[in-house]
């Protein structure tokens, strides 16, 4: 069986150096042949829209891991002319890498307890397995009960187990935390982010001026 790919989407308003970090662990942890960053074009859960247009989010996605090994930018999102959704985004990648490839899908552990709010929740396992990054004091008691079966009946211990999709697991790496919410503030503010922001993507910041 091939190597597996990596997904991780976010709004990236901007990418720092958490977002980078998790990709790193997703993809060495996993062995994985490639993890792709792929930002939200009009990401339908945000009250409001991002500090920065799509085509800015994915340059600085780009410049941030540019020379990064398996690190792969990915604008489907992005060319989308709608609000794009998980379950529509794995479909698409299905349908061009086949059935056997194993996905594995990163979100936090945020997002995994409000999992039953998102678009054909419960397709996501037909079509990708889940990599959970998990914050200090995770409890699965916490999760909504239709949440919480899953997490109970398709958790795996070892990432190898090379399943194309319907498995959950953990990453041992803790996520680190930064906040784009507070990096935008700092920067609106005209004050630094240095060791938060990738040194190229704050230079791209400051090219184009955003966040002023």
């Amino acid at each position: 069986m091939s190597r597996g790919i990596g997904l991780f989407g976010g709004t990236f308003d901007p990418i720092h150096t958490a977002h980078l970090r998790l990709a790193r662990a997703l993809r060495d942890e996993l062995d994985l042949a490639e993890v792709r960053l792929i930002p939200a074009g009009n990401p339908y859960h945000r009250s409001e829209q991002p500090g920065a247009d799509a085509a800015h989010r994915l340059a600085m996605v780009e410049a941030a891991i540019a020379g990064e090994p398996r690190l792969v930018a990915d604008d489907r999102e992005v060319r989308r002319d709608r609000p794009a959704y998980t379950v529509e985004t794995l479909e698409e990648l299905r349908a061009e890498l086949g059935s056997t490839v194993p996905l594995w899908l990163l979100i936090g552990g945020d997002s995994l307890a409000t999992l039953d709010r998102w678009q054909r929740w419960e397709e996501l396992f037909k079509l990708a397995n889940l990599a959970v990054a998990l914050r200090p004091g995770f409890s699965a008691d916490a999760l909504p009960p239709a949440v919480a079966q899953h997490w109970q009946a398709r958790q795996v211990s070892d990432f190898p187990n090379q399943a194309a999709s319907g498995t959950i697991r953990a990453l041992t790496l803790p996520p680190v935390d930064v906040s784009a919410t507070a990096i935008r503030t700092r920067l609106q503010a005209g004050g630094p982010a240095d060791g938060q922001v990738p040194d190229a993507v704050l230079a791209y910041i400051a090219r184009h001026g955003l966040y002023r």
